[in-house]
């Protein structure tokens, strides 16, 4: 599983466990909906760790709380074809 679907089905589930929804979290974690939105749709691949810091603020967590979910035990990180395509851009220049 990719990093950012982990972080995603995480959020989700700490919002399903508490019983809100998306604009809820939004309005605590004092981030834009749109962007949470965006993120959990899977509209914007990425997210900052800022944002995911700013949400367990809001749930009341630590981040390593965040992080200590067996969601994240088999996950990859897919980004070296966007470097490799970022180094060749630079390279054609």
């Amino acid at each position: 599983m990719e990093l950012s679907d982990a972080l995603k089905m995480r959020i989700l589930n700490l919002i399903s466990e508490r019983n809100i929804n998306v604009s809820k979290l939004s309005t605590l974690a004092g981030i834009s909906r749109s962007t949470l939105s965006k993120f959990l749709s899977g509209k914007r691949k990425y997210i900052r760790i800022q944002i995911i810091e700013y949400i367990c603020e809001a749930l009341d967590i630590k981040l390593t709380d965040f992080f200590n979910d067996s969601i994240f035990d088999d996950i990859y990180v897919d980004d070296n074809s966007e470097r490799d395509s970022q180094k060749r851009k630079n390279t054609a220049k």
